[in-house]
């Protein structure tokens, strides 16, 4: 489990010292949970990111334990650190907007036609609750040839939970090398 300690302050210059000491701020937040602006080892947040094996991360920031799921994060321009993380307190039962990742399984056969195998959407929004939310979706993309791609329309969505983005948007496909 991932340990942080608490902010007092939250201004700018209390969040640069925090960074020169190594230090990745975040803020834990939920409806109907108070909002907790946090600080965590910038390596052992990489570390515990890395090693989690779902979608969720149990951390414990002073003495309350959550179980988050990584909403979004900000890298620096330059050497592309983590500096600031948002983090969602998944509560059982809530329903809310959720960033599933995408993940791809074979060799397309446009690959082979001189083809481009191009991965568009890396997550998808997914709304429902945390219980009926996969860890993934894989896509099998061996039949893929070029010039054909999977839509989001041709996806299944999850128990008791659907897909947000528009129907026609492409997850995955092949395209003409140039």
């Amino acid at each position: 489990m991932l340990e942080g300690i608490i902010r007092e302050s939250i201004g700018t210059a209390s969040a640069k010292k925090l960074r020169r000491d190594g230090y990745l701020t975040a803020n834990i937040y939920a409806n109907g949970v108070e909002n907790v602006q946090a600080a965590f080892k910038r390596g052992d947040f990489v570390k515990a990111v890395r090693a989690k094996d779902g979608l969720t991360l149990s951390l414990k920031a002073g003495d309350t334990e959550f179980t988050t799921v990584i909403q979004e994060y900000q890298l620096h321009p330059v050497n592309g650190d983590v500096l600031h993380v948002d983090l969602r307190v998944a509560v059982p039962g809530q329903v809310t907007n959720y960033l599933i990742p995408v993940e791809t399984t074979g060799t397309a056969k446009g690959i082979k036609n001189k083809g481009v195998l191009m991965l568009q959407k890396r997550r998808l929004k997914v709304r429902g609750a945390i219980e009926d939310m996969p860890n993934k979706f894989v896509l099998d993309v061996t039949d893929l040839d070029r010039d054909d791609s999977i839509l989001i329309r041709d996806m299944e969505a999850p128990a008791n939970s659907r897909l947000m983005d528009r129907q026609d948007v492409a997850v995955v496909g092949v395209i003409k090398a140039k």
